[in-house]
């Protein structure tokens, strides 16, 4: 089984704003029977994938959950730097995390790379509190095509 994920095209929204902030894109590639879409692509910002992580940390026991990139008010150098820098360990938390079973077997993670819903819509799902369950979550958000049109057109 391959799992491919890549963390990509970071952009900054809401730019010159006080509440800026950069998101980036998720793609995933699978033929792994752990997931239910075998690809898909979504954007997340930092703080999604810190809460990810906290839930995992949760829902893990023993388990270690790989690190996220640090979050440095105090960065010297140019921002597209500590942007690629930043992205460059994301990518590296989820290669570690999608390799791990436990922290696999976590529906939160499914739907964090999977659907487009919101930490609060994530949750309510999980729950069995949303209008969907986790799997009809993640099928509606594939059957939507949303990110996969745009990946195929910027493949070389």
């Amino acid at each position: 089984e391959v799992t491919t994920v890549r963390v990509q095209d970071p952009r900054v929204q809401n730019e010159g704003s006080w509440n800026s902030y950069v998101d980036y894109k998720i793609f995933l590639h699978t033929n792994s029977k752990a997931f239910t879409a075998k690809t898909s692509c979504v954007r997340r910002r930092y703080r999604e994938f810190v809460w990810l992580k906290r839930q995992l940390q949760k829902n893990a026991g023993l388990v270690p959950v790989p690190d996220l990139p640090g979050k440095s008010t105090f960065f010297v150098g140019s921002t597209d730097e500590f942007i690629e820098k930043r992205r460059q360990g994301l990518q590296q938390f989820l290669e570690k995390v999608v390799q791990n079973v436990v922290l696999l077997s976590d529906s939160r993670l499914h739907l964090f790379l999977q659907s487009q819903l919101s930490v609060p819509e994530i949750e309510a799902c999980v729950q069995g509190q949303g209008p969907q369950t986790v799997t009809e979550a993640i099928l509606h958000y594939a059957m939507s095509n949303c990110g996969w049109a745009q990946e195929e057109e910027s493949r070389p």
